[in-house]
C-alpha cells in the first residue's frame, strides 16, 4: 500500500535514480531475500549513478564541442603522428585539471589538434570539471562586439569561472591591440586558478612574433607556457589518409574506353544531345 506513495515522494524530491531502482527491485521475486540496508544501498548507487550521468550531459552541452562525441578512448595512436600513449593516458586522469596547470596542442592543418581537444575536454567533463570549447578568431570577434553592446564584463567572468578553457586555432593571425589587451585580461585572471588548452598550427616558439607587442608578449606567454603540458603532432594530414583513393590511370583509361559508347547507343546519342 506504501509504493505508489513512496515512490510519488521520491520523484518530488527529485530522487528518479532510487525510485527507478525501486520499482526493479519490486518486480524481481528473490528482491525480498535482501536486506533494508541492501535495499537501500542498492537505490543510493543508482541515484548517485544518474546524477553523475545527468551532469556530464550537463556539462557536455555547456561545452559546446566542435566534436562532442571525441573521446580519450577513440585516439588512434597508430597514425604516424608522434602521440605517445603513455603520455596522453597519463594527461586523461585529470591531474593537470586539479594543478590548474595548461595543456598546448601544435602541428599542422589536419594532424587531429582540435579532435584531440574535444576528447580532453569531453574527459575532463567527465571528471567533473567545467568546460567551454571557443576558436579564436570568433572569440575576438565576440570580445569587440562586447565592449559594445555591454556584455564585455559577463563574457569575461564567463571565460575566468570555467574550469576547462578551450582555445581553437590560436596563432591564425598577428594580433591587434585590443586582441593582446583581450587575451592577456583572459590568461591573467586564469593564471593558476584555472586551466586552458590551446591548439595552434604555429610552433610555441613563433607564439612571440604573432603576439606581437614584446613586453605584453612577455606577460602572456609567461602565464600561458610556463606551466603547461605539451603535445606536439606531426605527419602528414589525417584527412588526406582518410580521403577515398584517387582513379588510377589505368581505371580512368577503362572508365573512358570506347567499348562502352558502342554498346549503348541511344545512352551516348543522349549524352551527345545534351552537350
Amino acid at each position: 500500500m506504501l509504493t505508489n506513495p513512496t515512490l510519488d515522494q521520491m520523484q518530488a524530491l527529485g530522487l528518479a535514480g532510487m525510485a527507478a531502482a525501486w520499482r526493479q527491485l519490486a518486480e524481481q521475486t528473490n528482491a525480498q531475500e535482501l536486506s533494508r540496508d541492501e535495499w537501500l544501498g542498492l537505490m543510493l548507487d543508482r541515484e548517485i549513478a544518474m546524477r553523475a550521468d545527468k551532469r556530464v550531459r550537463n556539462r557536455l552541452a555547456s561545452a559546446k564541442l566542435r566534436f562532442p562525441e571525441a573521446s580519450i578512448e577513440d585516439i588512434d595512436f597508430a597514425a604516424p603522428r608522434g602521440l605517445d600513449r603513455r603520455n596522453t593516458m597519463a594527461l586523461a586522469q585529470g591531474e593537470w585539471l586539479k594543478a590548474h596547470e595548461n595543456l598546448i596542442v601544435t602541428g599542422q592543418t589536419g594532424t587531429g589538434k582540435s579532435w584531440l581537444a574535444c576528447a580532453f575536454g569531453r574527459q575532463a567533463a567527465r571528471l567533473d570539471h567545467s568546460v567551454l570549447y571557443l576558436r579564436v578568431p570568433r572569440l575576438f570577434e565576440d570580445l569587440a562586439l562586447a565592449r559594445l553592446d555591454g556584455r564585455y564584463p559577463r563574457l569575461i567572468d564567463k571565460l575566468t569561472r570555467v574550469q576547462l578553457l578551450i582555445l581553437d586555432d590560436f596563432g591564425t593571425h598577428s594580433l591587434t591591440d585590443q586582441q593582446r589587451f583581450h587575451l592577456f585580461e583572459i590568461v591573467e585572471e586564469r593564471y593558476r586558478r584555472k586551466s586552458t588548452l590551446i591548439t595552434a598550427q604555429v610552433p610555441v616558439g613563433r607564439w612571440h612574433d604573432l603576439i606581437a607587442d614584446p613586453t605584453v608578449a612577455d606577460a602572456i606567454l609567461d602565464r600561458i607556457v610556463h606551466n603547461a603540458h605539451r603535445i606536439t603532432l606531426q605527419g602528414d594530414s589525417m584527412r588526406k589518409q582518410k580521403a577515398p583513393p584517387l582513379l588510377t590511370g589505368g581505371e580512368k583509361r577503362r572508365n573512358q574506353s570506347p567499348m562502352k559508347t558502342t554498346r549503348h547507343p541511344r545512352t551516348t546519342a543522349a549524352k551527345l544531345s545534351a552537350t
